[in-house]
């Protein structure tokens, strides 16, 4: 019964995909050759967001309870542990933090430097390829107005050609022409939207990760800076 019931699934699933590859690739045929770069910019532009949500969930960490592990260790004059404690966790707070930790019996002006210097590498590898996300943000809807302009100039073109031979225009003439305008706009929309809302969110998300490496460093300054502690 079961067997039955997962080939009945399948079958059912096959059919409902191949309506789909159907009905998108009908919607290409009529949307015109615009739609293939707009169909590109979502595969990208999806393809960035999911990489770049699964690289910050990875990089995302306990960043209170961690700092306050670190000091803990620091305390208690542990300063090879705390710089494994740093290797272990793969998140550019623990690297950040890495950094001041073994410039610790060095003056504060140091700490602070060597600190800076590692967020100079962290910072750009959180914020690859958002760019590329709001670029494509921006240009789908240009994508989708250039093809509504390319099948308004259908529709004229073939007022012209019709009118020239004295042929009466029928609907069904510029039918072709306003089915490109419209599924072109409709499509770069599409687009659009939600890969602009997607950018917005993860941009909020590398700002609170840049706010707690700021923060972590910080207080890891200030911590070292009043305690010298001795190798």
């Amino acid at each position: 019964m079961t067997n039955k019931l997962i080939t009945t699934i399948l079958i059912i699933m096959s059919i409902a995909i191949s309506f789909l590859i159907y009905y998108v690739v009908a919607i290409i045929h009529k949307g015109g050759p615009i739609m293939i770069p707009i169909i590109l910019c979502s595969i990208f532009g999806f393809a960035i967001s999911i990489e770049k949500r699964w690289q910050l969930h990875k990089a995302k960490i306990d960043t209170e309870k961690f700092l306050k592990g670190i000091l803990d260790t620091i305390q208690r004059l542990k300063i090879k542990e705390a710089i494994e404690m740093c290797q272990s966790v793969q998140s550019p707070v623990s690297r950040i933090l890495k950094a001041g930790i073994m410039k610790y019996n060095q003056p504060k002006e140091e700490i602070r430097e060597a600190m800076e210097d590692a967020s100079l590498y962290e910072i750009p590898k959180l914020e690859k390829n958002l760019t590329v996300l709001a670029t494509i943000a921006h240009i789908s809807p240009l994508l989708g107005l250039l093809g509504t302009v390319t099948g308004l100039v259908r529709c004229f073109q073939t007022i012209q050609e019709k009118t020239s031979m004295f042929t009466p225009i029928n609907p069904a003439d510029l039918a072709g022409g306003i089915w490109e305008a419209l599924i072109t706009t409709v499509g770069g929309l599409m687009v659009a939207i939600p890969i602009f809302v997607i950018y917005n969110y993860l941009v909020s998300r590398v700002n609170s990760f840049i706010l707690e490496m700021e923060r972590s460093a910080t207080e890891l300054v200030n911590f070292l800076s009043e305690r010298r502690v001795a190798p």
